[in-house]
């Protein structure tokens, strides 16, 4: 389904549940991932192209702010993201904007609802949603919460870069580590645990990451919160 049909579905009711599965899978235009050195924070990784929807941020630049959270409760979270240039050997690219956006931790999304994808009503409230300009170093910083999940999917963060002069430069999704001992497995899904998760390997975005590109790097407890980094190459 295109994203602008997808969308205006939303305005006049629900979809039913392979309609929004369809909707989180790969872009159409998805390129491959190709990679020097595998891992979350280190190497020269080219972040594969995904999907924007079914929930991106509705008016993006007007959360410039690096604290996210709007007051939502959930295990905090510091996330670090590094933005490199895949067309200059992967070296830092400071000046680019970085957004993101994320699930509660009951899975739900601000900006949206009220509809069979998502009863509960968030069309007011801009929670768990942000901009920032990445440093000299490349990176920006986000204070968040650890993302839930949602029937279908993985856990994941979307990030969208785009240029200084606001040209799409990459969109794509952060997954995270799983298994025991991870930080997924010590949040066990707050309220609604792990049953019926979709594991990374299964997940219609993340399956064919081999080489594990988009899984962060998450560390850190629930009594201490989390920290995440990801260096994502995009080409600029």
């Amino acid at each position: 389904m295109e994203r602008k049909n997808f969308l205006k579905s939303l305005l006049v009711g629900g979809l039913s549940v392979p309609a929004v599965l369809s909707a989180c899978s790969k872009s159409s235009d998805a390129t491959p991932a190709t990679t020097g050195t595998t891992g979350g924070t280190t190497g020269c990784n080219v972040a594969p192209t995904e999907t924007e929807g079914p929930f991106p941020t509705k008016v993006p630049a007007s959360y410039v702010r690096s604290d996210i959270r709007d007051g939502k409760s959930g295990y905090e979270m510091t996330a670090t993201i590094t933005i490199t240039n895949s067309n200059a050997s992967c070296s830092p690219l400071a000046g680019v904007l970085v957004d993101i956006w994320h699930c509660d931790a009951e899975g739900n999304y601000s900006e949206y609802g009220g509809t069979g994808m998502q009863s509960t009503n968030y069309q007011n409230v801009h929670f768990l949603r942000g901009r920032q300009t990445t440093d000299a170093n490349g990176q920006v910083k986000f204070t968040t919460i650890f993302p839930g999940w949602y029937n279908g999917r993985a856990t994941h963060i979307h990030v969208h870069v785009y240029s200084a002069n606001g040209t799409s430069l990459k969109v794509t999704q952060i997954a995270f580590p799983e298994g025991s001992g991870t930080a997924l497995a010590a949040v066990n899904g707050y309220a609604k645990g792990l049953s019926g998760y979709t594991a990374n390997k299964s997940d219609n975005v993340f399956s064919d990451d081999t080489a594990g590109i988009q899984i962060a790097t998450v560390t850190g407890s629930t009594a201490a919160g989390f920290t995440l980094a990801i260096s994502l190459g995009v080409p600029a």
